[in-house]
């Protein structure tokens, strides 16, 4: 159990010049940015360049895999380059291939470039997570609880601005990422530039990897990770197809991620004010969260036609979100020293971006090759508390913490 007392977490980690409110904007700004891009590519593929379905699938999943490599790639360079350096990179990689899709989106450079600005957005979010375990005078999870509120922020103004952009033309939304994207790197350019002394300093732990006796609770909170990104995208694909099934609306599907959003932000000052508490029990925290996502397969199994049921499945799922997503990142740095941060929030990115990658299309065989959506359901429920119960084992001992907001001086155990 950690133990109180946070007023030194400032000093335990070294000295930094990002302050909080560049950081949750620039989450807030690349984000919406990216939310411009993405929601886009399987209408514009197939209803404005004629391609079928089947090929959008395999751009989106090339471009959530190259966002993975991205992920890796942008924690390797921020561990051992240097974070600003890092950051830049990403930016400036998005911020070329949305320019470019301005003048060239027919086929096939509309693909190209979308992969480029995926490897752009992997290296960018990953550099961001691992500013954030850099950030002085606050708790990790305080910061990653409010950094999960600005990216949903991002992700919810980008979708919603797109349906009123994209009547002027396909171009005009690119010109508009392009522009945020420009303002980003302006921001990263005045406001991200990290203390050298600062990196030398964190560089010089010498708590390896090898020898950390965490890794193996690290490596299945991964795989759990993975697990509920997997299922948490049937409800971002396959599930809008099942509700159509049942007699309602796309209007009704819609209106389950408006109440998501709703929540996110509801619940955010709870989390905020409680935040002493749930870090102190981070495994209850994060095992309770995966549970809560089972739950909400759970309850579709009863519910034909009922849009309660939905609605009731979508609470739990969200409460399941805002407990276990955010805890994932503030874990892993509790447990990472900060000489491996970036490489460890790349892992994080990487693992919730092969999932969010694999998640339509092993959902999309499971019910063509079985014809069940109870079957994808009852999957779904057993395999992410099964990797709940994975993780529950690996974290049954205490070990001490690497960083300890609660306790920085003797890092009593968690």
């Amino acid at each position: 159990m950690i133990s109180s007392s946070d007023k030194k977490w400032g000093s335990m980690v070294q000295q930094k010049t990002l302050a909080m409110k560049w950081l949750f904007l620039g989450s807030l700004i690349t984000n919406t940015g990216i939310s411009l891009i993405w929601p886009l590519t399987t209408i514009y593929m197939h209803e404005y360049l004629g391609e079928p379905l089947t090929v959008a699938g395999i751009v989106l999943f090339a471009n959530s895999m190259f966002m993975v490599i991205g992920n890796s790639f942008g924690g390797w360079l921020f561990d051992h380059w240097q974070p600003y350096g890092t950051v830049l990179a990403g930016i400036g990689l998005n911020l070329f291939a949305t320019g470019m899709l301005i003048f060239f989106h027919g086929w096939p450079a509309y693909p190209l470039l979308l992969v480029v600005s995926g490897l752009g957005s992997g290296i960018t979010t990953t550099a961001i997570n691992s500013y954030a375990t850099r950030i002085q005078n606050k708790r990790p999870s305080v910061v990653f609880n409010i950094l999960y509120f600005t990216s949903n922020l991002g992700l919810v103004i980008g979708t919603l601005i797109v349906g009123f952009v994209l009547p002027y033309g396909i171009g005009v939304v690119f010109a508009l990422a392009t522009g945020l994207f420009a303002l980003f790197l302006v921001v990263a350019l005045l406001h991200y530039r990290i203390d050298k002394v600062a990196i030398a300093t964190a560089t010089m732990q010498t708590v390896s990897s090898e020898r950390n006796p965490a890794k193996p609770r690290l490596v299945m909170l991964m795989v759990t990770l993975f697990v509920t990104w997997l299922m948490y995208e049937q409800w971002q694909s396959n599930i809008s197809a099942f509700m159509l099934g049942e007699g309602l609306t796309i209007k009704d599907y819609s209106f389950l991620w408006t109440i998501n959003a709703l929540l996110i932000v509801l619940f955010q000052p709870i989390l905020t004010a409680f935040d002493r508490w749930l870090l102190q029990h981070i495994r209850l925290r994060l095992i309770g969260g995966f549970v809560l996502f089972a739950g909400s397969f759970l309850l579709l199994l009863n519910g034909s036609g009922q849009y309660i049921t939905f609605i009731v499945a979508m609470i739990v799922l969200t409460m399941g979100e805002v407990l276990a997503l955010p805890a994932v990142s503030t874990y892993v740095t509790l447990f990472t020293p900060l000489a491996q941060q970036g490489r460890y929030q790349g892992l994080i990115q990487g693992f919730a971006s092969a999932g969010r990658a694999l998640g339509p299309l092993l959902g999309a065989m499971v019910i063509e090759g079985t014809g069940s959506y109870q079957l994808l359901f009852v999957g779904a429920t057993g395999l992410i508390l099964l990797a709940a119960l994975g993780f529950a084992f690996s974290v049954r001992q205490s070990i001490p913490a690497v960083n300890d907001p609660l306790h920085p001086v003797t890092h009593q155990q968690s």
